[in-house]
């Protein structure tokens, strides 16, 4: 009986750590007021370490163009148009004929390279820092969480060239990196992942758009669930890769973007998808200046980007 009593005070306390350690994700460490979640990682002091990284002024950007045609999760789209405004029929503004050209984008913002903002994906309508959808989001813009809130992110930047791993061109869909994975690669290349970093992985899916934007769309290799733990654990700004979500499609469980709620909402870690990374890695460029400077659209959600890693 005595132990049988033990049993189930022990079950029971269990119970309750886990469901303690499941309502903490909504309470950031950074403070009830807290808006930029891992951002506070940085420090002046990671800046200057980070910038000694660069030694060859090689730039590289991360960023792929954008066109009408770029694959994109339904029912994004993109669309530009061009004008003149005001100079039809004449031959110029002013004695000097002055012409100009104008352009209008009417587009989704999550489309070709982009950065996940904190508001971006939650847990049943909780966001990160225990925001709730009715208190926060608003069909003119964000209260809280907006991109514009995202402060420059400039640190040290890693790659993990998992097409090398796997040797392969492009990483099979369906692959998971989870912990074996990442420090496998990790320690091939000779490199630490620390607090404050931005990880990137490289699996050559990017390479698709253009020639197989069906199979680029339906899946693909990416980070698992412990993989997500296991890289927020350690604290890094930020995670990407040079696929459309990131995370590994299918996806490991019946759950749906779990990664990105464990990134986004539960740890405040920024997501970077369709990241360019195919020059870094032929390069083998493991480690870099990472610097990101996002349009500071008031409320949005997401923001097209092209970080640069500079070495």
């Amino acid at each position: 009986m005595r132990n049988t009593l033990v049993l189930c005070c022990v079950a029971a306390l269990s119970a309750t750590i886990e469901t303690a350690s499941a309502q903490d994700w909504t309470k950031s460490k950074w403070g009830p007021n807290d808006e930029i979640g891992a951002a506070n990682y940085m420090t002046p002091e990671l800046v200057l370490k980070a910038a000694s990284l660069v030694k060859t002024g090689k730039t590289y950007a991360l960023g792929i163009p954008v066109t009408s045609s770029t694959p994109a999760y339904p029912p994004r789209s993109f669309k530009i148009t061009v004008v003149q405004p005001g100079q039809a029929g004449i031959a110029g503004l002013g004695p000097n004929k002055a012409t100009y050209n104008d352009d209008i984008l009417d587009t989704w913002v999550g489309i070709g390279s982009q950065l996940d903002g904190l508001g971006h994906l939650g847990v049943e309508h909780v966001y990160y820092n225990g925001n709730k959808l009715a208190d926060f989001a608003d069909p003119t813009g964000l209260k809280k969480l907006g991109i514009e809130k995202v402060p420059p992110i400039v640190t040290r930047g890693v790659l993990l060239d998992m097409a090398a791993y796997y040797n392969a061109d492009i990483v099979k869909e369906g692959t998971a990196f989870n912990v074996k994975e990442i420090d496998e690669v990790a320690k091939k290349q000779g490199v630490e992942i620390r607090q404050g970093d931005v990880v990137i992985f490289h699996t050559g899916w990017l390479s698709l758009i253009g020639k197989d934007d069906k199979r680029y769309s339906a899946g693909e290799p990416g980070l698992g669930v412990e993989g997500a733990k296991y890289l927020t654990s350690k604290g890094v700004v930020a995670i990407g890769a040079d696929t459309w979500a990131l995370e590994v499609l299918p996806f490991e469980s019946k759950n749906v973007f779990e990664v990105h709620q464990i990134l986004l909402a539960m740890n405040g870690t920024y997501i970077l998808e369709n990241m360019d990374t195919a020059a870094l890695a032929r390069d083998n460029g493991y480690e870099f200046l990472f610097v990101l400077g996002q349009p500071r659209w008031t409320g949005g959600v997401q923001a097209m980007i092209n970080p640069i890693a500079i070495r």
